[in-house]
């Protein structure tokens, strides 16, 4: 301490306590001090404003000026300044307000020593001291990537850092004093108080949690907590540390759920043999009886007995399409035909009240398949949906061409790095519970009445689509209706591929700004961007955004930004950007966003749309196409 030089700016309009004060400091022995003097409020205002002193000492009294109203003044202003209050006969009510405001000390005149003087000094640099590594070390808290927070042992948030208001949403200003309970599911919440006790008894507490952001999106999160023992003038209070393991646990049940369903059609396929081999002889018996039985009653037995042996034999044929599937007469077939055949079909047979869309991308790739097993998955689809809108609404049937990559393959653990022909079949229905969305797919699992379904549709549909090397994926939502993807291998060739990758034009060094709360996802776009020949800058909430972009405006040709994000969603942003800009491009992102978030975007003057998981060649045409001005 005794080797840096403290200075020290004096405010007081007297010479000679600037003179005395001037001679103790001298005199100091611990700490060495440079003073400096200014005898005016208006000449204080602007030295203060350089911020280039350690610590103020500020006389009450200046002239006809107030030294307390300078001194509130310059901590309005953010001055990250040290002052201590000078008072001429220790004016408790002023010392008070002093301290209110922001001063680390008040010193009375008409008792100062040096002694004191000193003392009050050394107080104030132990307190900037403290204050810097208090700064650094909430630095390191808000650049880490886990969410951390603190709350006291009533279950009151207490601090907040960056990464948690990126997780959960509420900024530190919206969560702080508010409830750990406001982040658990409201089944959940009887958790926090177990949690408690073992922590009271063992001063940590380590599981998985399933959680909620602020926008009611479950979050699931490797959870640390620790009891951090009493300080001074501290109670105890419970440090929290959470990493989201959300999209890993996502990729665990996609990969328990295809176990399952492997170990299921493993079972099904040994019963279905040993069904074949107990109704083989029993059709056979029946049919033999038809021809040599005479008795009349007993004839009229003898078809029934035929008919649900015949009935029994095609279920079992249904099973083991689902634990086999069908080889069939694979041929090269344009699904264009079959989907026009399907819409023809729904039209003539299903309710009016349903409204049929069919949307069909005009340069569509071929597959190898069956043409009948594939009219089969599409009317199982079809017709499910229908039955999802008993009083009406809207059928959408899309196919088009997708070429995946390495980034989408990995986020698909049943996906390849190769071209598919995506069918997605969409209605406006009930939706699926979503406590059986995982069971949908398992033989004779019905939500139907008795007698309206067997539950052997959908894995039926998965049995030909997994036969044929594809997947489905699944999006439902309680009240706003399903989505099913299917992924069909296209014919690999080499001519798809090179149109596809001659149809990539590089940029020209054009600068785009993308926005993601999701690190993974802005780094994979930001490397692929950047590989052919654009500058990427990158934001991860809305906020961020809007700064960079104030920023650099000049410079940025393009934003891309997700719609749901954090802090401030991508709708705000977008209609900020616009306020900003008007003339702004922007191509909207987000994984299966809803029809009225995606129109309300348009609206908002939003060139085109990206569906997440994107690949790289569809993210490299989208902005092509924008920047050089032609409409998605």
């Amino acid at each position: 301490m005794n080797q840096e030089i403290i200075k020290v700016l004096l405010i007081d309009d007297d010479e000679d306590d600037y003179i005395l004060t001037r001679d103790w400091l001298a005199e100091f022995q611990v700490i060495n001090c440079e003073l400096e003097w200014v005898h005016t409020y208006q000449l204080a205002k602007e030295i203060i404003a350089q911020q280039r002193h350690d610590i103020y000492l500020l006389d009450y009294r200046l002239g006809v000026e107030n030294g307390l109203h300078l001194l509130q003044e310059s901590i309005n202003k953010g001055y990250n300044c040290l002052f201590i209050l000078l008072t001429g006969h220790g004016d408790l009510e002023i010392d008070i307000q002093a301290m209110k405001a922001g001063a680390v000390d008040y010193l009375d005149k008409s008792k100062l020593t040096p002694a004191i003087l000193e003392r009050s000094l050394r107080y104030a640099i132990e307190r900037k001291q403290n204050e810097q590594k208090i700064r650094q070390q909430a630095a390191l808290i808000d650049v880490a990537t886990d969410a951390i927070f603190v709350s006291n042992l009533d279950g009151k948030i207490i601090f907040w850092n960056k990464a948690a208001a990126s997780l959960y949403g509420w900024s530190q200003e919206e969560i702080i004093n508010k409830k750990l309970q406001d982040l658990f599911l409201y089944a959940q919440i009887s958790q926090i108080s177990e949690i408690v006790q073992i922590l009271l008894q063992n001063n940590s507490w380590q599981g998985e949690i399933s959680q909620i952001s602020k926008y009611n999106q479950e979050i699931i999160v490797e959870s640390r907590w620790t009891l951090v023992p009493a300080l001074a003038e501290n109670p105890q209070s419970i440090l929290i540390v959470n990493t989201d393991i959300t999209q890993k646990k996502q990729l665990e049940q996609q990969f328990l759920r295809a176990q399952r369903l492997e170990s299921i059609g493993t079972l099904a396929s040994g019963i279905s043999h040993d069904l074949n081999n107990v109704l083989s002889p029993i059709l056979m018996t029946a049919q033999i009886l038809e021809t040599q039985i005479t008795d009349e009653r007993s004839r009229k037995l003898i078809p029934i007995l035929i008919s649900n042996a015949k009935r029994g034999a095609q279920l079992v044929k249904q099973v083991l399409s689902f634990a086999r599937g069908l080889d069939g007469d694979r041929t090269l077939l344009q699904l264009r035909h079959i989907l026009i055949e399907i819409q023809q079909i729904i039209k003539e047979t299903f309710p009016k009240t349903i409204n049929v869309i069919n949307q069909i991308s005009p340069n569509l790739w071929t597959i190898s398949g069956d043409a009948t097993q594939i009219h089969q998955v599409l009317m199982n689809l079809c017709i499910n949906a229908r039955d999802a809108m008993p009083n009406g609404g809207t059928l959408t049937i899309t196919a088009e061409n997708l070429l995946v990559d390495d980034n989408y393959a990995q986020m698909h653990i049943e996906a390849e790095a190769k071209p598919y022909v995506i069918i997605t079949v969409t209605d406006t229905g009930m939706g699926i519970d979503k406590k059986i969305q995982d069971r949908i797919f398992e033989p004779f699992f019905t939500t139907k009445n008795l007698g309206e379904g067997t539950g052997l549709g959908l894995s039926t549909v998965l049995g030909i689509v997994k036969s044929h090397g594809g997947f489905i994926n699944v999006y439902s939502e309680e009240k706003k209706g399903s989505q099913f993807k299917v992924y069909l291998p296209a014919q690999e060739t080499s001519e798809i591929v090179e149109k596809t990758e001659i149809s990539l034009s590089r940029g020209n060094g054009e600068t785009i700004l993308v926005v993601d709360d999701e690190a993974t996802i802005c780094e994979i776009t930001k490397t692929s961007l950047e590989s052919y020949n654009y500058q990427v800058i990158t934001a991860h909430d809305g906020m961020e955004a809007i700064a960079l972009y104030v920023e650099n405006k000049d410079k940025i040709a393009l934003v891309l930004t997700d719609i749901f994000m954090p802090s401030m969603d991508g709708l705000t942003s977008i209609c900020t950007l616009k306020k900003i800009n008007p003339d702004i491009k922007i191509i909207a992102v987000s994984g299966l966003a809803p029809s009225d978030k995606v129109s309300s975007a348009y609206n908002m003057g939003v060139k085109a749309f990206l569906c997440k998981p994107y690949t790289a060649t569809q993210l490299l045409a989208t902005v092509s196409s924008v920047i050089s001005g032609r409409r998605e």
